[in-house]
């Protein structure tokens, strides 16, 4: 006769036994396999199991294990009737079974499972083509391939080959050359610094095609084209003019008289511009400025149409000329002595300049304002671009600056003089614009920096991506290798 046995989870005391709730529980088994959730007595304590316990699985061995005490049960214990007769035959064991493996969860299938190792000198290798795979991946909306489209550029070689009606001329610089020769831009320019030729300003424009660039009808494209040299002109002759109203040339017509910043020069005292060298500024780390003989940091000063300033300007100027920050952070008068000082210019109209759009945008008629534009009375216009250009000092006051008052005038009469009409609705100022923001429509975030995001499958939970921001890093994500660059430096990673 087998063994009777009952199972009692009380309070007991030496005079009476407590009331108490009965657990469907029984005796833990080491031969047994649990599923989770099973309950079962060991040692006067009632266990419950967390998930699959295995065979052998011990309850309470381990705070780690499968079992948890259910530490709002009472104390459960066994008691065993006595025999009435003994047994008869030996007990009979139940059959063996194979140990049943607890289910594992699947694999996610993301590459960066196995596309990043462990390097036994430190850090990662992570694969090149889950990269790249990435990095194209986030730059894919339409904003960020028309960006992408506008700031294509042509390689310096052909660049520098660019001469006044060469046939091989690229597309872009013929359409321009067929609105305005050589003689027209020395007589809008005749008192120009002599560093600022028409060639030069050939190159400058073959270098960005987006410039000038096709359209869907010819009419259009050269429409686009002389009104971007209208307003660039304009622009150029406010930042770079002699504004001498004495002069017998009109003020519109002076432009391009200052090629370096007013009492500015290579050797002269001040106009250092350099206080963003520091080497312990993430700014001096990104465009380390260049020193001269004595060992002091270089001038960067205004230089060109642009009147381009700052080693943070310079280097990343320099990354776009010659996918390289150092040649123009050490050789910073070329942007006033070779091409370099209006393709500065031209550099500015086709780059975007988060949360502004980009000015090509603005005069082709490719940025629409969204609701948050409007509500801050931003229009496309000519007013937008002097928003994009000097936004902070010239537009918002409710009153048309002076500054702005002479880009208007300027921007009229080249528009006469290059046939551009000007239509009775288009927006000529900003006095009540407010700055663009980073709802506007041609928000667009162009810096990479950290993604922190905890991902399960990848390797210590690391995301090994960056993501795009609306600040600005050293990781700039119109240029080329920025990307990997971020990852590298973030993720202790090596892309291979």
């Amino acid at each position: 006769m087998n063994f009777n046995k009952s199972i009692i989870c009380g309070a007991m005391t030496a005079l009476s036994i407590v009331s108490w709730q009965s657990h469907a529980a029984e005796i833990w088994q080491t031969s047994k396999s649990y599923a989770g959730g099973s309950e079962v007595c060991y040692a006067s304590t009632l266990y419950k199991a967390k998930w699959w316990a295995n065979p052998g699985e011990e309850p309470g061995a381990t705070q780690w294990g499968a079992w948890a005490v259910q530490l709002d049960s009472t104390p459960c214990t066994t008691s065993i009737e006595p025999p009435i007769d003994p047994p008869t035959e030996p007990p009979v064991e139940p059959p063996t079974e194979p140990p049943v493996e607890p289910p594992v969860t699947p694999p996610s299938g993301d590459p960066y499972e196995t596309g990043v190792t462990i390097n036994p000198n430190g850090g990662y290798f992570i694969d090149a083509a889950i990269v790249a795979d990435t990095e194209q991946q986030k730059t894919s909306s339409p904003l960020f391939s028309k960006a992408k489209n506008t700031i294509r550029k042509l390689d310096n070689t052909s660049v520098e080959a660019v001469t006044p009606l060469r046939a091989a001329n690229p597309a872009n610089v013929k359409r321009l050359e067929q609105i305005l020769d050589q003689a027209s831009f020395e007589f809008l320019f005749p008192d120009r610094a002599p560093e600022y030729t028409y060639r030069k300003f050939l190159q400058a424009v073959a270098k960005f095609p987006a410039f000038c660039d096709d359209y869907e009808t010819e009419q259009k494209a050269e429409a686009v084209c002389r009104k971007a040299l209208a307003t660039m002109f304009a622009h150029f002759t406010q930042e770079t003019g002699g504004h001498d109203p004495h002069s017998a040339i009109p003020q519109w017509r002076q432009g391009l008289y200052f090629i370096r910043e007013a009492g500015c020069s290579e050797t002269s005292a001040g106009c250092g511009y350099n206080n963003s060298c520091t080497p312990s500024t993430w700014q001096g780390q990104t465009w380390p400025c260049g020193t001269d003989e004595q060992g002091l940091y270089l001038k960067y000063f205004g230089r060109g149409a642009k009147q381009l300033s700052y080693n943070y300007n310079y280097g990343p100027f320099s990354d776009a000329m010659f996918s390289d920050v150092s040649v123009l952070l050490n050789n910073p008068e070329l942007v006033a002595d070779t091409w370099l000082n209006l393709a500065s210019a031209v550099f500015f109209f086709v780059y975007p300049q988060p949360p502004k759009p980009d000015m090509m945008s603005v005069i082709d008629g490719s940025w629409v304002p969204n609701e948050a534009d409007t509500a801050r009375g931003i229009s496309p216009g000519f007013g937008a671009t002097i928003n994009i250009i000097n936004g902070g000092i010239e537009c918002g006051h409710g009153y048309d600056k002076p500054q702005a008052l002479n880009r208007i005038a300027y921007y009229e009469q080249f528009a006469a003089y290059l046939n551009v009409p000007i239509e009775t609705n288009e927006v000529l100022n900003c006095s009540n614009q407010d700055s663009f923001t980073n709802d506007g429509s041609g928000a667009l975030n162009i810096h990479w920096d950290e993604d922190w995001t905890w991902q399960q499958y990848r390797p210590d939970g690391k995301s090994f991506e960056c993501k795009l921001v609306p600040y600005q890093t050293p990781y700039f994500a119109l240029s080329e290798g920025a990307y990997s660059r971020c990852v590298e430096d973030k993720f202790d990673a090596t892309v291979k």
